[in-house]
C-alpha cells in the first residue's frame, strides 16, 4: 500500500484529501506544518508528499529541499492558490513532480497521484498540464484521436472536418501565434484553447479565461488591465487584472466581439506595445501573452458592419480555427457519446447504460442546436434516469428531442416535392392568429432555405437573424436537413 503525507495548514484540507485518498486504497498521514512534516518523514519514508507551498511556520520551497535530502525517492507534488503558480513552476523545475491549483477537484489529484507513482522519481516526466498528445507532424495514434487534459480527454473524431481540426491545432500549437477559434456556442471552444496552450512552450505558465460578453465597459477594464485601490467607487484595493494574471502564458478571451469600441483601442496599444497601465496608474507595466480570442460569430462580418476595429482584428487573426458544429460530424457520435457515457459512469458510480437503437435514431437526425456541449447534457441526464442495468431509451430524453422525433419534420429530400405548406403534425387551427403567423414563417425559411440551396449562414443573413436564432426556429418548426 503507498502511503501519502498531506501538509496544509487547513484541517479541512488534510480531512478531505486524507478521507479521499484513503477511500482509494493509500495509507495517509497529515499534519498543519512544515516541521512536523519533518519530524514524520525521519520517523516514516512516504512515498509521495502533497505539500501547501504556503504554510505558517515554512514555505513550499524550504520545505521541498528538506524533504529532497532527507527522502530522496519520496514524489513532492505542490498544491498552491492561483497568486503562487508561477513559484510553482519554478519548483516543478527544481525537483517537485507537478503542482495542483485550488480549489482542488478529487479526480485531478487522483489521476495526478497515481501517475506520480507510477513513475520512477528520478525519471523526467511531462507535468499533467501538458497535453500527451502527438507532436503536429505525427497522425494521431488511433482513429479516435484524444487528447488528455487533467485525467479528462478531448475527443477528436475520425471524420474529415474532425481530422481537419486535429491537423489545424496540432500545427499552430508550438507556435506563438494569436488565434482566433470560431465555432458556434457548445462546440468546445474554451477546451481547445486550453489544448493549444498546454501543447506549446508556455504549457507550464498560467492560462487565463475571461468572458468578454458578461463585461460591461466599465468593468471591462478593470477585468483586464487591473486598477489601483481608490481608482474609483468601490476600488478597496488593487486588482491584477487578467493581462498580468496570464503573464508568461496564454490569455484565452471569449466572446471577443463584445468589447465596446473603447476597450478595442485600448486593447490594439497592449498588444502593440506589450505593456498594459492599471486604471487610475500612470506606470507601466511589461507583459508577455500568447493571445487566443473565440467568437461565435464571424469576426470579419463585424469588421465589416463597423462593429470591430479591422486594425484588432488583424492582429488577433494570425491563424484561424474553425470548430465545425456537431450536425456537420455526425459520424463523430459515437464517439463522443461513449466518452460521455464513460465519464457520467465513473461520476455516477455505475455501469455505462447502452444506448438503445431508437435513441441512437433520434440523436442522428437531431440538430444539436447546442452542440457537444449538449449531448454531454443530454447524456448526464439520460444516465441519471436510466436504472443500472437498462438501456437508455427515448423515456429518458429531454421533451424538445422527444418532440422532435415524433413530429413529421421538413427534411432535404422532401425539398423536390412541390409545395411549401407545413406537414400536417405541425398545422394549427387556421383561424387561430398564432397558426397563421407560424405558417407564414414556416414558408418564409423554407423559400430562403431554398433559395440559398440550404445554407444556413446566408439563409440566416437574408433572414436578417443570427445563427442561433434560425437554428432554434428550424428545431420550433421541425426542419430537419
Amino acid at each position: 500500500m503507498k502511503s501519502v503525507l498531506i501538509i496544509d495548514d487547513e484541517i479541512n484540507i488534510c480531512t478531505l484529501l486524507s478521507k479521499f485518498l484513503g477511500k482509494h486504497g493509500f495509507k495517509t498521514d497529515s499534519t498543519m506544518t512544515g516541521a512536523q512534516a519533518l519530524k514524520m518523514l525521519k520517523e516514516h519514508p512516504y512515498d509521495l508528499v502533497l505539500c501547501d507551498y504556503r504554510l505558517k511556520d515554512t514555505d513550499g520551497a524550504r520545505l521541498m529541499s528538506d524533504i529532497r535530502q532527507m527522502s530522496p525517492q519520496t514524489v513532492v507534488i505542490i498544491i498552491t492558490g492561483y497568486s503562487d503558480v508561477r513559484i510553482a513552476v519554478e519548483m516543478v523545475k527544481n525537483g517537485a513532480y507537478d503542482y495542483i491549483s485550488k480549489p482542488l477537484y478529487p479526480d485531478e489529484i487522483l489521476s495526478l497521484v497515481n501517475k506520480a507513482l507510477a513513475q520512477q522519481p528520478a525519471t523526467p516526466v511531462e507535468s499533467t498540464h501538458n497535453v500527451v498528445a502527438p507532436h503536429a507532424h505525427e497522425e494521431p495514434a488511433t482513429p479516435a484521436a484524444r487528447m488528455q487534459k487533467n485525467g479528462r480527454s478531448y475527443v477528436f473524431g475520425e471524420s474529415e472536418v474532425s481530422r481537419e481540426l486535429y491537423r489545424e491545432l496540432t500545427l499552430v500549437a508550438p507556435t506563438d501565434f494569436s488565434v482566433i477559434v470560431f465555432g458556434e456556442t457548445g462546440t468546445g471552444k474554451e477546451s481547445v484553447a486550453h489544448l493549444i496552450h498546454e501543447h506549446s512552450s508556455r504549457k507550464g505558465q498560467p492560462f487565463v479565461a475571461m468572458d468578454c460578453g458578461s463585461l460591461s465597459k466599465e468593468l471591462a477594464a478593470s477585468e483586464l488591465f487591473g486598477h489601483e485601490k481608490g481608482s474609483f467607487t468601490g476600488a478597496i484595493g488593487t486588482k491584477i487584472g487578467a493581462f498580468e494574471q496570464a503573464h508568461g502564458g496564454t490569455l484565452f478571451l471569449d466572446e471577443i466581439g463584445n468589447l465596446s469600441y473603447d476597450i478595442q483601442v485600448a486593447m490594439l496599444r497592449v498588444i502593440q506595445e506589450k505593456q498594459i497601465r492599471r486604471v487610475g496608474s500612470m506606470k507601466e507595466i511589461g507583459v508577455d501573452v500568447r493571445l487566443i480570442v473565440a467568437s461565435n460569430e464571424n469576426l470579419f462580418e463585424s469588421v465589416q458592419k463597423g462593429k470591430f476595429r479591422e486594425d484588432l482584428f488583424h492582429r488577433f487573426n494570425e491563424f484561424t480555427i474553425h470548430i465545425p458544429p456537431l450536425r456537420d460530424r455526425t459520424e463523430d457520435l459515437p464517439l463522443f457519446v461513449e466518452s460521455f457515457t464513460e465519464q457520467v459512469s465513473k461520476e455516477l458510480n455505475k455501469p455505462a447504460a447502452p444506448i438503445s437503437e431508437e435513441v441512437w435514431e433520434c440523436f442522428r437526425n437531431y440538430d444539436w442546436p447546442g452542440n457537444i456541449r449538449e449531448l454531454k447534457n443530454v447524456i448526464r441526464r439520460a444516465s441519471l434516469l436510466t436504472p443500472a442495468g437498462k438501456e437508455i431509451t427515448m423515456a429518458a430524453l429531454p421533451l424538445e428531442m422527444k418532440a422532435g422525433s415524433s413530429t413529421p419534420r421538413y427534411t432535404a429530400a422532401s425539398a423536390e416535392n412541390p409545395g411549401d405548406d407545413m406537414p400536417e403534425g405541425m398545422m394549427l387551427d387556421s383561424n387561430d392568429l398564432k397558426s397563421v403567423a407560424l405558417k407564414a414563417e414556416y414558408n418564409k425559411i423554407i423559400n430562403v432555405l431554398k433559395a440559398v440551396k440550404y445554407n444556413k449562414t446566408k439563409a440566416a443573413q437574408l433572414l436578417n437573424i443570427d445563427r442561433k436564432t434560425l437554428y432554434n426556429k428550424l428545431r420550433l418548426l421541425n426542419i430537419n436537413y
